[in-house]
Order: C-alpha cells, then sequence, then structure tokens
C-alpha cells in the first residue's frame, strides 16, 4: 500500500513554493526547540545508539543536520523529492543521506532495512498528515526500520491541537503567512485521535516504553508577539525480549 497520488503532489506543490531560508516553514522551528529536546527524551531509551538514524519525514532537513552532527550515520527520509532538494541544497557539508521514502510502502521500508540493518527512527508531526488509512502501515514502516535493536521516538499533535489550528484557520484576519500555504497547496492537518497512535504503534508489534506531553514548536507568532504552540504527545517505542 503506498500513499495517494493527490497526497503526494500536494507535498510537491508545498516544497516547490516553499522559501529556502530557516524558519520560513510553519513547523521548522530551529532544532533546540525540537529534537534537541525530543533527543533528550529519547536518548535514556537507545539501547544501541550506533546504529543509523532515519529522520522519518524529514522535510527540508533541519532536524535531520542537527541529527547529523550527532550521530555517525543519519538519513533523512520523505515522499518528497523537492523537499530532499531544500534538504541536499541546505546540508553544503554532505552530512546526512537523503531518501526519497514512501513510508506507507512495505517494500520501502524492507528495502531501507536491508541497506541499513536495524536502525534508530524519528518521526515529528507525520502522521495528522496522513490519510487516515495509511496511518497503520506508516507505523508498520517505522517498526520495520527498527527491527530488533533499534527504537522509535514520534511526536504527535494531540487532539487538544485540532481547535488550535481551526481558530488559527478561521481568524478574521486570514490564517498566518507561514500557515497560510500549507492550506492553499491542501494539505490541511487531519486529527488523530490521542489513543489511536499508542494503538498504531502496538499493532505493528512495537513495545511502548516512555511517553509524555510537550508542545510542538512552530516558527509562527500571534499578533501580541507570542510563539504559537501545539499541544503534542511523544512517545518511545521498540521491541523488547
Amino acid at each position: 500500500m503506498s500513499v495517494t497520488s493527490r497526497y503526494r503532489e500536494a507535498w510537491e506543490g508545498f516544497w516547490r513554493e516553499a522559501p529556502e531560508e530557516p524558519g520560513a516553514v510553519f513547523w521548522d522551528a530551529e532544532p533546540a526547540l525540537t529534537v534537541g529536546v525530543h533527543l533528550a527524551l529519547f536518548e535514556p531509551h537507545l539501547t544501541a545508539p550506533g546504529l543509523p538514524f532515519v529522520d522519518f519525514g524529514c522535510g527540508n532537513g533541519t532536524q535531520t543536520r542537527f541529527l547529523a552532527d550527532r550521530f555517525p550515520r543519519v538519513v533523512g527520509a520523505d515522499l518528497s523529492a523537492a523537499a530532499l532538494d531544500h534538504a541536499r541544497h541546505a546540508d553544503r557539508a554532505g552530512q546526512a543521506a537523503y531518501r526519497l521514502f514512501d513510508g506507507a510502502e512495505k517494500t520501502d521500508a524492507e528495502t531501507l532495512h536491508a541497506e541499513l540493518g536495524d536502525a534508530n527512527v524519528y518521526m515529528r508531526g507525520v502522521l495528522h498528515q496522513c490519510e487516515p488509512d495509511d496511518r497503520q502501515p506508516l507505523v508498520n514502516g517505522l517498526a520495520a526500520l527498527a527491527g530488533e535493536r533499534g527504537r522509535v521516538f514520534l511526536v504527535e499533535l494531540a487532539e487538544a491541537a485540532g481547535p488550535v489550528l481551526k481558530g488559527l484557520a478561521q481568524s478574521p484576519d486570514g490564517p498566518p503567512a507561514k500557515l497560510a500555504p500549507v492550506f492553499r497547496h491542501g494539505i490541511a492537518p487531519g486529527e488523530v485521535a490521542d489513543d489511536a497512535v499508542p494503538d498504531y504503534v502496538r499493532a505493528a508489534g512495537l513495545t511502548i516504553l516512555a511517553s509524555g506531553e510537550l508542545p510542538l514548536i512552530t516558527t509562527e507568532f500571534t499578533a501580541d508577539g507570542s510563539r504559537i504552540e501545539l499541544p503534542s504527545k511523544w512517545l518511545v517505542a521498540g521491541r523488547t525480549a
């Protein structure tokens, strides 16, 4: 099962138009506020930190490059070729590798696992952007990449983020400038039930090792100058003996 062509084309259109400069994309906050915070939660659960690291849904690679500063082999994987063009262009030192990757396609995950072996996987805010029927296959792909020794860190918008996003979208002045292109390209975020995410993970054969709540930091600010933060939940999962 692979993602729909409509979904892929929406992301290609978004990333083709996305500006290059840091912080221009709504969710592309600086790593110290995003993956850096997540890594502090993730690292204590890495039984094999020397494994390759996959940034699943890497977009323009901001978080990938942060990971590549800290781990010996990092692969940024994304559905959009245009996103990967951004990522490669920004990674002038070639710290990471980048891979066109359909997370809902079983053979893609199996092929990458065959190349890398077991991997630690980081995925931030991807499930709510997927078609509902693609969500379980995508989490199955995470489990395939992790194999027996890898660990998965998954952070996803909480149900409570839905009203926040709706309020931003329906603002009398229109959505914030950085959020408008998301809606314009038909990438309206869908809600994922809070209890659905752990169910996807368990159905993929993984055990949840830790979980909690954190705000998902964005690059956009409200009229009063406060940064927009979206409620989110995180978990660490892996196979246990």
